[in-house]
């Protein structure tokens, strides 16, 4: 795919051992995280890690074989169960649908400026490394410039059920194109 504006292609490194037990890179997989788009003019996603389990396996290779599972078949929006290191890049101008994830999101702006926004109507525009701790609210992202696109890497984990108001909420995608329910 296409780079997005200006955003530089991200690379991620995985480290592994070797047969000593020392410290070394895989090399198994490209250092390019591998970006797909939601559709023409939508957002961007890129897999830069996905795990099956939390905590994670390591031992032989569990969490790598599991990653590359995912890379073959993209997960939704959170897998089940298990963690999702991902970055989003969006055009300009762009209004995500309203959504819920029922997990922990951490949200974290590299480029660009983003405003939260929430079915309240609250919203917090946020600038370079700010951080959103998103726990299963209802709410959406805009990309605040009309000219550039912004990029957020999202690490989202798993979380008990969650109960507002004695009711327990689920996994909304707000009719998100391109992007399938939760593992």
């Amino acid at each position: 795919m296409a780079l997005q504006g200006k955003l530089s292609h991200p690379n991620r490194f995985i480290t592994t051992h070797d047969e000593a037990g020392k410290a070394i890179i895989d090399e198994s997989l490209p250092a390019a995280a591998p970006f797909y788009s939601l559709g023409a003019g939508d957002a961007a996603f890129a897999q830069c890690y996905v795990t099956s389990e939390f905590p994670v396996k390591l031992a032989d290779d569990a969490d790598m074989n599991s990653y590359k599972a995912f890379l073959a078949s993209p997960p939704g929006l959170t897998v089940s169960g298990g963690t999702v290191l991902r970055y989003v890049d969006m055009p300009p101008g762009a209004l995500s649908p309203m959504h819920r994830t029922v997990s922990l999101d951490y949200g974290v702006v590299l480029e660009g400026e983003v405003d939260l926004v929430l079915d309240s109507g609250e919203t917090r525009a946020m600038k370079r490394g700010d951080i959103c701790v998103q726990r299963a609210t209802m709410h959406a992202w805009k990309n605040r410039s009309e000219t550039e696109w912004a990029r957020m890497l999202y690490v989202l984990q798993p979380s008990q059920p969650a109960v507002v108001a004695g009711k327990e909420v689920k996994e909304d995608l707000g009719g998100m194109k391109g992007v399938k329910d939760s593992e």
